[in-house]
């Protein structure tokens, strides 16, 4: 975590080289005024400092009021999931505030840091917290799961505080593992029997598109992101159809666009300006393997003479998907698709 830790006085830009040293990815801001050599001085206002700062940093620790920090910030919050973990600490370092963005920003687990270096006490709110139970959007954090909407994270988190009865479909075990028997959860093998269960609400841990008449509003989407592309294609495929072909096939699979982990293919597709241009404006990351590498990979379909001729490699796409999903298994053996060939391949549960 890229750490920006700002003072404004004196005994806070001690503090500050204090936390600086037990943070190793700390950058220290002061005050032109109390500049010292570890430290990077500024001049301007607190606002325009951290308006500066807002978008480089996964974290803020101010060594100063909370309501300096407070009227600072107002104008830059975008969401939960969007903004930096933000952490007050008063100057004589007896306090370290969890401000802003606690679970998916970091902040509460950085102002536990805080409070290792500083020997301070750390001032935690959130509420599943300071009752000892699981939070669920942390859940998905730890785990690097994507949420559906992150509204309903709100609306489970409370069904927890309020003791009700929340049904669990999660075939990775990793829900039960995190929660360790606090709140109450009810955990079931699929979600006809969750949906049959009258539990309150439910927590769904799946790559699969729900299906249709599901409550939603009451039921939260956690993504495992391990659905690993691979893609070959005729030179000159427009993003437009490799977007196609992909929807299509993740559609009769019932697999969720939003668990892409990766696009994978050979690196003789390395200026492939379709394939380019989907993965940028999907978002995902697109990695490339040479022939040699997607050669040593035993895959279920006969080698294409196609490609062997032309990139030196008996096939693209379910070798990539599989160096890819790093021994993995594939959900789609390849299918050739107008000018696409497409393999899925799904990485192990770790």
């Amino acid at each position: 975590m890229r750490v920006a830790i700002i003072a404004i006085t004196a005994n806070g830009a001690k503090l500050g080289a204090t936390l600086k040293r037990g943070l190793p990815q700390g950058t220290l801001f002061v005050l032109e005024k109390h500049a010292t050599t570890d430290a990077v001085p500024f001049s301007e206002r607190v606002p325009a400092l951290l308006a500066r700062l807002w978008p480089d940093y996964d974290g803020l620790v101010c060594i100063m009021a909370t309501g300096i920090v407070v009227r600072s910030i107002a104008s830059l919050l975008q969401g939960k999931d969007r903004d930096p973990a933000v952490v007050v600490m008063d100057d004589a370092g007896r306090f370290a505030i969890s401000l802003l963005s606690g679970h998916l920003g970091g902040a509460n687990a950085l102002a536990a840091q805080c409070t290792g270096v500083a020997g301070a006490t750390a001032v935690i709110t959130t509420a599943t917290d300071v009752n000892d139970l699981p939070s669920f959007d942390m859940l998905a954090h730890e785990n690097g799961w994507r949420i559906e909407d992150l509204s309903r994270v709100k609306v489970l988190n409370a069904l927890l505080l309020e003791g009700r009865e929340i049904a669990v479909v999660d075939p990775t075990g990793k829900v039960a593992d995190y929660c360790g028997g606090r709140g109450k959860l009810l955990f079931l093998r699929d979600l006809d029997h969750a949906a049959q269960s009258g539990a309150s609400g439910r927590v769904v841990v799946t790559n699969r598109v729900l299906p249709s008449g599901l409550d939603l509003e009451r039921t939260l989407v956690l993504r495992p992101v391990d659905l690993c592309l691979g893609i070959g294609c005729n030179r000159g495929t427009g993003a437009d159809e490799i977007e196609s072909v992909i929807s299509r096939h993740l559609a009769q699979l019932s697999l969720s666009e939003g668990s892409i982990k990766c696009l994978a293919s050979a690196e003789a597709k390395a200026d492939e300006e379709g394939l380019l241009i989907y993965a940028r404006e999907k978002g995902i990351p697109l990695i490339f393997f040479s022939s040699e590498e997607l050669n040593c990979v035993s895959v279920p379909s006969p080698p294409s003479e196609h490609a062997f001729a032309a990139i030196g490699a008996r096939g693209v796409a379910e070798p990539a998907a599989l160096l890819a999903s790093k021994g993995g298994r594939l959900l789609l053996n390849k299918v050739k698709d107008g000018n696409v060939t497409l393999a899925i391949g799904q990485l192990s549960v770790m």
